[in-house]
């Protein structure tokens, strides 16, 4: 994973890609940086729940 950091109208914003090519990437500022950190065990536990059922796809 690449991770950036930018910034939009003047605030610090981090780029999330999955490689240099990625035509999708995930951006976020400070405040949604804050509810990630908030939920990262809730987001964990979604990985771990989900994870067995992409795999077997």
């Amino acid at each position: 994973m690449i991770v950036e950091r930018t910034e939009y109208k003047d605030k610090p914003v981090l780029v999330l890609k999955r490689n240099e090519e990625d035509k999708y990437p995930f951006s976020f500022g400070l405040s949604k940086a804050r509810l990630i950190i908030e939920a990262i065990e809730d987001i964990k536990k979604f990985v771990a729940e989900n994870d067995s059922k992409e795999e077997k796809k």
